[in-house]
């Protein structure tokens, strides 16, 4: 009989969050509450460096506000890479912004600082980082950037929860951050998102763009959205944030492993001072990568991601922001790159499964 299916991600839902929805349930206090402020204060306790935090409807939500927070608007330009998910792009275009896609640098797949660098121009408002696969970016020479050339950085930490550099927590390099808490991240709250911010100013503005442009009901200061995270998800994330750390270095040891047994494709390096968190692992298959995925799945049960295979740049709804862009690099490891699952509920058995699946496809590949 064939071995079930390996998924690439496995949300880690139990009966920890059933027994909190249901306790918010019986309380009668849904919509924004109490439940949101602690969450709010428990995570920025822990994620955020002890900043404030104010918690929203989705990560793509937790952007858009953040920008609008922070006041960019049509005639600026923020810098984002294209080999990361469209919210990254969306979230700029929706605030009339241009998004500026710029290449990436190979060995983490983050924003190559020489690109962006070259890419600043008098309109150029903000850089934003993207934290991708859990892995942080290269903060030190982007935020010698940004302080160079006066501008802001907004980074995106939605696959980055705990990951740091030198010792300082992603989230807290720029003037505010955002982390996603969809059901497949390293934590979920079912859905939503944490804005995690440096200032007093931009939390209020902030929270009024969530909520209607209120701070007090009925009096409406600014044009604003329904953004708000209920209580019954912020229940879920906050018995999340209790669990992260464990799972956190279970990831980190499943990474280890394959690490040290896998053969015959380029594993994900860690930069010095790097503590990488793995919401994905990623490696590099140089021929025919989805073949390479099929084999796993097909052939072995072992399921895999593609993240991402259309940069962002080549996208209909963000292409026209980037006529005739090359971003070798970006295309590069969008042809090569495959997520082998690394999530905490892997047994023993399956990891061994994982690491003969692709050591045996790579050899017949080879």
């Amino acid at each position: 009989m064939t071995a079930p299916l390996i998924p690439a991600a496995k949300p880690q839902v139990g009966w920890r969050e059933r027994r909190a929805v249901d306790r918010v349930l019986r309380s009668g206090m849904i919509a924004q509450g109490p439940e949101v402020a602690a969450f709010e204060r428990e995570f920025g306790q822990q994620l955020a460096g002890g900043r404030e935090c104010v918690a929203v409807n989705s990560g793509t939500a937790g952007q858009h506000v953040g920008q609008l927070a922070a006041g960019v608007g049509p005639g600026d330009e923020v810098i984002v890479p294209s080999f990361t998910f469209a919210a990254t792009g969306n979230s700029v275009a929706l605030t009339g912004a241009t998004p500026v896609f710029v290449d990436i640098e190979p060995e983490t797949f983050g924003l190559d600082p020489a690109a962006v660098e070259a890419a600043i121009t008098p309109r150029t408002k903000a850089i934003m980082p993207v934290h991708l696969y859990g892995h942080p970016a290269r903060m030190r020479e982007l935020s010698a950037i940004a302080e160079k050339h006066g501008l802001d950085i907004y980074e995106d930490a939605a696959q980055a929860h705990g990951a740091s550099l030198d010792g300082r927590l992603v989230g807290t390099w720029g003037r505010f951050a955002m982390f996603s808490l969809y059901p497949t991240k390293n934590m979920t709250s079912g859905e939503g998102g944490m804005i995690a911010c440096d200032t007093p100013e931009l939390v209020r503005a902030a929270k009024l763009l969530r909520n209607q442009g209120m701070e007090k009901q009925y009096e409406n200061e600014v044009v604003g959205f329904n953004a708000r995270m209920t209580d019954i998800h912020a229940a879920i994330g906050r018995v999340q944030l209790t669990r992260l750390t464990g799972w956190t270095a279970k990831r980190q040891q499943n990474a280890a492993l394959f690490d040290r047994e896998l053969r015959g494709v380029v594993t994900p390096p860690v930069a010095q001072g790097a503590v990488h968190v793995y919401h994905q692992y990623t490696i590099r298959v140089t021929d025919d990568r989805d073949g390479f995925a099929t084999a796993l799945r097909d052939e072995h049960g072992v399921g895999s991601g593609i993240y991402y295979p259309i940069p962002n740049h080549r996208l209909p709804s963000l292409a026209p922001y980037a006529p005739g862009l090359d971003l070798p690099e970006t295309e590069r490891a969008a042809a090569e790159v495959v997520s082998l699952p690394v999530h905490p509920a892997l047994t023993k058995r399956q990891l061994e499964r994982i690491v003969t699946a692709v050591n045996t496809v790579a050899k017949a590949g080879a």
